[in-house]
C-alpha cells in the first residue's frame, strides 16, 4: 500500500469521525425504540403466559380428538415460522435465527420429513428464497408500522387451516427473544399441536368437572385460534424488541471501534507529520550548507 500523506491521513480521520457520529446517533435512536418496545413486551408477556396456561390446563382434561387443532398425529410434514428483521446493522441478530432455522430444516429433512416455511422479515426471505424449500407465505416490512394482532391473525389463520387440512402435522416458531436489555437468545417453540407442559403438577382427576358454555366446540374454537394468533404476536414483539437491543449494542461497539481507529490514525498522522517536518528541516540545513 502506498504511503499516505498527512493530508490523506487527516481526511481518513475526518471520515471515521463522521462515521462515529452516525453510529452514535443510531445507538441513541435504538435505545429510545428499545425502551418503547420493552414497555409493549412487558405488557404482552403476562397475557400470553396466562393464555398458554389456560389452554394447556384444558388440554389435560379435554379429549384431544374433540378439536382438530389439538390432534396429535405422526409427523410427516412440518411448518417453520422463521422471524427475522427487515434491516441489518444489528450484529448476529439475523444470522442466529437463519442458522437455527437451517439446522432444523436439515434435521427434519434427514428424518424424511417435508419442511415448509412461513417467512416474516426481509432478511429471512432473501436467504431462503433460492434454497429450494417450499415457502408457503412470506412477509416483508412488517415492522414498518407497529406490530398488531390483525397481521398475526392472517398468519395464524393460514397455519390453522394447514394443520386442520393435514397439510402439516406440526408448527414451530423460530425467533429471537429478549433476555435482558443487552442480551437475547434464539428460541424454537412448538406452536401446534399444543403440548401440556411436562412440569405441570395438575393430573387428570375424574372429580374435576369443567362447565363449558355456550359449548365446548365454540369455546375451544375461540380460545385455540386466539392462542395461535397471540403467540405469533408475542413472537413478533419479542423479535422486534430484541432487534432494537441488538442494534443498540452493535452501534455502541461500532462507536467504540471508531474511537479506537481515530486514536490509531491520529498516532500515525502525528508520526507522518513529524517525518515531514524532519525532512523539511534536513532539506533547509542541506541548502544552508550548500550556500556556505
Amino acid at each position: 500500500m502506498a504511503k499516505l500523506s498527512p493530508r490523506d491521513i487527516k481526511r481518513k480521520i475526518n471520515g471515521i469521525k463522521n462515521t462515529r457520529r452516525i453510529t452514535s446517533a443510531m445507538k441513541m435512536v435504538s435505545a429510545a425504540k428499545l425502551r418503547k418496545a420493552q414497555n409493549l413486551l412487558y405488557a404482552t408477556r403476562p397475557y400470553s403466559n396466562k393464555l398458554y396456561e389456560m389452554i394447556a390446563d384444558l388440554s389435560i382434561y379435554i379429549d384431544r380428538d374433540s378439536h382438530p387443532l389439538l390432534a396429535k398425529r405422526e409427523i410427516k410434514s412440518v411448518d417453520l415460522v422463521v422471524i427475522t428483521a427487515d434491516r441489518g446493522l444489528a450484529g448476529a441478530f439475523n444470522s442466529n435465527v437463519i442458522k437455527a432455522a437451517w439446522k432444523e430444516i436439515q434435521n427434519f429433512q434427514s428424518q424424511g420429513k417435508n419442511v415448509n416455511l412461513i417467512l416474516i422479515g426481509r432478511k429471512g426471505v432473501n436467504f431462503f428464497k433460492n434454497k429450494g424449500i417450499n415457502i408457503v407465505a412470506s412477509y416483508e416490512d412488517v415492522y414498518r408500522n407497529q406490530v398488531n394482532i390483525s397481521f398475526t391473525s392472517i398468519v395464524g389463520g393460514i397455519l390453522s387451516s394447514r394443520f386442520v387440512e393435514e397439510k402439516t402435522d406440526a408448527v414451530y416458531v423460530i425467533n429471537n427473544e429478549l433476555i435482558t436489555s443487552s442480551t437475547y437468545e434464539t428460541k424454537i417453540r412448538q406452536l401446534l399441536p399444543l403440548e401440556p407442559p411436562e412440569s405441570s403438577s395438575k393430573k387428570y382427576d375424574e372429580t374435576t368437572i369443567y362447565n363449558i358454555e355456550p359449548s365446548k366446540e365454540d369455546v375451544l374454537n375461540s380460545l385455540l385460534q386466539r392462542y395461535i394468533n397471540f403467540q405469533l404476536y408475542r413472537a413478533l414483539v419479542e423479535s422486534s424488541t430484541a432487534e432494537h437491543s441488538a442494534r443498540m449494542i452493535a452501534m455502541d461497539n461500532a462507536t467504540k471501534n471508531a474511537g479506537e481507529a481515530i486514536r490509531k490514525w491520529t498516532i500515525i498522522f502525528n508520526k507522518a507529520r513529524q517525518e515531514a517536518i524532519t525532512t523539511e528541516l534536513i532539506d533547509i540545513i542541506n541548502a544552508a550548507e550548500a550556500i556556505k
